[in-house]
């Protein structure tokens, strides 16, 4: 971690970091599609706190020192979450003030245990691929690859792209239709609505698709549009 800051300062040519995130637990993580094999039966609980402990030392003294100022996590779990928190409070340790997963109309894990610590423990969500990489665009629906995509490079996009996706998309572009909304905007729009959210992470290739992904700052979803949303959620809860 102290070899990872230096080398993250000198990347980016400053003296300090805003929000140092780890990227991975080092116990394993049931991000990107693992979670259909996950087994934290094979965690050896006192390492990981082990290491959550030591992992908070540092980043104490990384603080000390003026490197970082405040830290947050990424592809971590509800209990992992925890574990750093409680020792945090019991050590007088940095306390972690984000996380970094995965969220989207296609994938919302997070809207359970973690949004119930999220609420509690004032941890926000930066949810990345909120788009599920492109496929909310609806550019993908019938199996249509555009030149140039991301699909056209990774034929799964990370295993997000199953036999499960085209009908929920196709059901949110039905909604996106109905209430005279862009689907991208909507799909981001719903993102940012949700009580737990700190900041949406997506990609654009174009000056076209950032305009439009930025459009969706100023859209305010009605009542009927929540509701629809929530009718297909309801019908395709874990499409990927």
């Amino acid at each position: 971690m102290t070899a990872a800051v230096e080398s993250s300062l000198r990347r980016l040519q400053t003296d300090v970091i805003d929000l140092y995130q780890l990227h991975w637990p080092n116990r394993g993580s049931y991000h990107f599609r693992k979670w259909y094999k996950f087994d934290p039966t094979e965690q050896d609980t006192a390492r990981v706190q082990d290491d959550i402990l030591a992992t908070l030392e540092t980043a104490k003294a990384m603080q000390a020192a003026g490197k970082i100022r405040e830290l947050g996590l990424s592809n971590e779990s509800t209990w992992g979450t925890a574990q750093f928190l409680d020792m945090a409070a019991k050590n007088d340790l940095p306390r972690v003030v984000s996380v970094q997963n995965e969220y989207s109309l296609l994938c919302r894990h997070f809207d359970t245990d973690f949004a119930e610590l999220s609420h509690h423990e004032e941890v926000g969500l930066l949810a990345f691929s909120p788009l599920a990489a492109g496929i909310l665009s609806g550019k993908y629906l019938g199996g249509e690859t555009p030149a140039g995509s991301r699909k056209s490079i990774n034929s799964v996009l990370g295993g997000r792209l199953t036999d499960r996706v085209e009908a929920p998309v196709r059901a949110y572009a039905e909604i996106a239709k109905k209430h005279g909304l862009d689907l991208v905007q909507m799909a981001l729009a719903f993102c940012a609505s949700r009580p737990f959210m700190t900041s949406l992470i997506f990609g654009a290739t174009t000056m076209e698709q950032l305009s439009t992904a930025l459009g969706a700052s100023d859209l305010t979803l009605s009542q009927d549009v929540l509701d629809d949303i929530q009718a297909v959620y309801i019908a395709h809860p874990i499409p990927m």
